[in-house]
Protein backbone atom coordinates (compact mmCIF):
# COMPACT_ATOMS: atom_id res chain seq x y z
CA UNK A 1 0.00 0.00 0.00
CA UNK A 2 1.50 3.23 -0.86
CA UNK A 3 0.16 6.55 0.85
CA UNK A 4 0.89 10.43 0.49
CA UNK A 5 1.16 12.50 3.23
CA UNK A 6 -1.50 14.82 3.59
CA UNK A 7 -1.29 18.94 4.72
CA UNK A 8 -2.46 19.32 8.55
CA UNK A 9 -1.83 22.91 9.28
CA UNK A 10 1.84 23.57 9.28
CA UNK A 11 2.48 20.30 9.18
CA UNK A 12 2.04 17.16 7.37
CA UNK A 13 0.12 13.96 8.26
CA UNK A 14 -0.08 10.13 7.12
CA UNK A 15 -3.91 8.88 7.67
CA UNK A 16 -4.14 5.48 8.59
CA UNK A 17 -7.13 3.66 7.48
CA UNK A 18 -10.24 2.45 9.86
CA UNK A 19 -9.22 -1.62 8.62
CA UNK A 20 -5.80 -1.29 9.28
CA UNK A 21 -6.50 0.46 12.69
CA UNK A 22 -8.61 -2.78 13.51
CA UNK A 23 -5.91 -4.92 12.42
CA UNK A 24 -3.71 -3.44 14.73
CA UNK A 25 -6.62 -3.15 17.67
CA UNK A 26 -6.22 0.21 17.88
CA UNK A 27 -9.48 2.61 18.37
CA UNK A 28 -9.66 6.24 17.37
CA UNK A 29 -7.70 7.93 20.06
CA UNK A 30 -4.61 4.83 19.93
CA UNK A 31 -1.23 6.28 21.12
CA UNK A 32 1.79 5.34 18.90
CA UNK A 33 5.51 4.97 19.42
CA UNK A 34 7.25 5.92 15.92
CA UNK A 35 10.69 4.76 16.09
CA UNK A 36 13.35 4.94 12.86
CA UNK A 37 16.56 3.75 11.28
CA UNK A 38 17.45 6.58 9.01
CA UNK A 39 15.26 5.23 5.99
CA UNK A 40 11.79 3.99 7.60
CA UNK A 41 9.20 4.45 10.02
CA UNK A 42 7.75 1.91 12.48
CA UNK A 43 4.54 2.76 13.50
CA UNK A 44 3.33 0.54 16.92
CA UNK A 45 0.38 0.89 18.57
CA UNK A 46 1.03 1.01 22.34
CA UNK A 47 -1.49 -1.14 24.23
CA UNK A 48 -2.08 -1.64 27.66
CA UNK A 49 -1.66 -4.82 29.87
CA UNK A 50 -5.18 -5.40 29.75
CA UNK A 51 -5.36 -4.95 25.96
CA UNK A 52 -1.95 -7.10 25.25
CA UNK A 53 -4.46 -9.69 27.02
CA UNK A 54 -7.40 -9.45 25.27
CA UNK A 55 -5.70 -9.11 21.77
CA UNK A 56 -3.79 -12.28 22.78
CA UNK A 57 -7.05 -14.16 23.87
CA UNK A 58 -8.61 -13.08 20.47
CA UNK A 59 -5.79 -14.14 18.49
CA UNK A 60 -6.36 -17.73 20.53
CA UNK A 61 -9.81 -18.00 20.28
CA UNK A 62 -9.57 -17.49 16.18
CA UNK A 63 -6.67 -19.79 16.07
CA UNK A 64 -8.70 -22.57 17.93
CA UNK A 65 -11.38 -21.62 15.45
CA UNK A 66 -9.36 -22.03 12.45
CA UNK A 67 -8.08 -25.41 13.78
CA UNK A 68 -10.98 -26.79 15.75
CA UNK A 69 -14.48 -25.25 13.92
CA UNK A 70 -15.41 -28.12 12.84
CA UNK A 71 -15.10 -30.42 16.45
CA UNK A 72 -16.32 -27.17 18.04
CA UNK A 73 -19.60 -27.56 15.71
CA UNK A 74 -20.28 -31.09 16.13
CA UNK A 75 -19.92 -30.61 20.14
CA UNK A 76 -22.48 -28.02 19.86
CA UNK A 77 -25.22 -30.19 18.48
Amino acid sequence: MIKKLVRHGNSRALIIDKPILELLGAGEDAEFTITTDGRSLTITPVHSDEEERRLAFEYAAEDALRSYGSTFERLAK
